[in-house]
């Protein structure tokens, strides 16, 4: 098979699957965050505040994420992953004037927070090799479906558009309204499973390493988003936050 192709097929199947990637590095980062003393090694007495830095480093991630989902337009930026590729429009104002994969962005710093917070150089760096092999097909084969879709259109806003790395300097104000319903529909996961992570590894570190603290910040923040997370999926249940988008 040509190259090419073979990359296309790869980040096709990758793509489908990519719910997954989450998991792999959840179990592979619990199997490290276990062995001991390794979390006290990578930042001696500042523990709570680079667990709290840890936390903001993902928040920027779903902060990204929001802001993406919020001025999207319908079927583009979506949690398909059986029917494969989707987008009916080619976006190219707010933030997709700047970056071409904003929510793969916004995925790297969540999970780059909680790579920092395993506490483990190596494992970091093994994150970030993996993410990067791993949506680096998942990219190319999205950018060949776009391109076989939109043709000129979207060659014209690749080549002056980062992949990955923003250009602030190119920011061109979004023609879509931000919808927060949208946002409260799609991203109520994304908030709820950050803060129950985070509070999972905080008390394993405490039974199973036996500390005497834990980060009640983690605690509450994950009491307070499993609550908005039962009250969104009431109100969803009810199609109050569609709004055609």
């Amino acid at each position: 098979m040509i190259l090419r192709n073979e990359l296309e097929y790869q980040g096709g199947w990758l793509f489908k699957y990519r719910s997954y990637f989450p998991l792999i590095i959840l179990l592979f980062g619990f199997l490290v965050f276990l062995q001991p003393n390794q979390h006290e090694s990578f930042f001696g007495n500042y523990k709570v505040y680079f667990e709290i830095y840890c936390l903001f480093v993902s928040f920027i991630g779903l902060g990204i994420r929001v802001y993406t989902i919020g001025y999207s337009a319908k079927n583009t930026s979506g949690r398909n992953t059986n029917d494969g590729q989707i987008a009916e429009s080619l976006n190219c104002t707010g933030i997709y004037s700047i970056v071409r994969h904003p929510l793969y962005l916004g995925n790297f710093f969540m999970w780059l927070g909680l790579a920092l917070f395993i506490g483990n150089l190596w494992f970091v760096i093994f994150f970030v090799l993996f993410y990067w092999i791993y949506y680096e097909r998942i990219i190319f084969a999205e950018e060949q479906f776009l391109e076989k879709k939109f043709s000129n259109k979207y060659t014209e806003w690749a080549s002056k558009t980062p992949t990955f790395i923003p250009n602030i300097f190119l920011f061109k104000k979004s023609n879509i309204s931000f919808s927060i319903k949208k946002v409260l529909k799609q991203e109520k996961n994304g908030l709820f499973a950050l803060f129950l992570i985070f509070c999972f590894f905080d008390i394993i570190e405490k039974v199973v390493k036996k500390h005497e603290k834990l980060n009640y910040i983690f605690i509450i923040g994950c009491v307070v988003t499993m609550l908005l997370y039962v009250v969104l999926k009431v109100i969803k249940q009810s199609r109050l936050l569609d709004d055609g988008r």
